[in-house]
Order: C-alpha cells, then structure tokens, then sequence
C-alpha cells in the first residue's frame, strides 16, 4: 500500500482548525528552529492549537507556536518559547498565499507538525471560517452517521 503525502504520525496536531474552518488547501512547509527546539519537537512537547501564520515582506512567519524548551538543553535553549518561526516554502507558493489571504475570510492555519526525513515540517492550511450555522450543520452530519453506523451494527447482532 502507498503511503499518502502526509502519512507520517504527526507530532502535534490542531483538532480545533477542522472544527473552526473549511480547509481548501494544504501547503508542506519547514520551519527554521534554533538551538535544541528540533529534539523538544521530536518529543512532542509542542503545541500549535493556538498558532496561526502570516506574510510580511515575502516571508511566511507562524505566530504563537509553543515549543517547550528541552529539558537537558544548555544554554543554546531558545528563551521565549513562543517566539515567531520562519516558515520555508517557495517563492510561487508564499506570492500565491498572499494574494488569497488577502482576500476577505481567508486565513493560514497551522494544522499539524511532523517530521520527515529528520526535519520538522509543518502542514499549513488555507483556511476559510466557519458560521455557527455550518458548525451545527457538521455536527448534525457527524451525529446521523454515528445513529447510521450504530443502526447496522444492531443489525448484524441480531442477524448472527
């Protein structure tokens, strides 16, 4: 069986970002890391369910990505754990991003980091919000195909 283009078991994961925004496109970027934030990430002690991405002068950053400083660092440890990471990606791909973000209700959400051939990569999503009305509509979905499944499984007991 192939694998898929992010098959790799994620690190850290934004559960909220499918919850909160329609996803229409992902987009695999590095992230420029200083010090020993690589191992702390590799342990997992990582969480980017508050982190969203920006551009400023052709440069893509991710904003409020907690990296917890590794616990046998010394003293090329990063200081601010929050700190704003450069994001690498191509050149076509950030002048793309910019013009679609720069349209009304489209944002650049983090949506899970993991490592591929030991480099940190983070899964960017273009991202569109969410009314209240969509949430309840997906949650509506989501509850009848649980009744749907649970319905068949009933079905087959009795069968037996």
């Amino acid at each position: 069986m192939a694998k898929s283009k992010h098959d790799e078991k994620p690190l850290a994961q934004n559960k909220k970002a499918s919850h909160d925004y329609f996803i229409e496109e992902t987009y695999e970027a590095g992230i420029v890391l200083t010090g020993t934030e690589i191992k702390s990430i590799r342990q997992g002690k990582v969480n980017i369910n508050d982190a969203f991405a920006t551009i400023r002068n052709g440069e893509m950053f991710v904003h409020n990505m907690h990296v917890s400083p590794f616990e046998q660092g010394n003293r090329f440890n990063p200081s601010d754990p929050t700190r704003a990471r450069k994001l690498l990606l191509h050149k076509a791909q950030i002048h793309k991003l910019f013009g679609l973000v720069k349209q009304e209700g489209y944002t650049l959400v983090p949506l899970k980091i993991y490592t591929r051939n030991g480099f940190a990569k983070l899964l960017i999503g273009l991202a569109k919000g969410k009314k209240q009305y969509d949430k309840r509509e997906a949650a509506a979905k989501r509850d009848a195909q649980r009744d749907i499944q649970r319905a068949l499984r009933e079905k087959q007991k009795i069968a037996r």
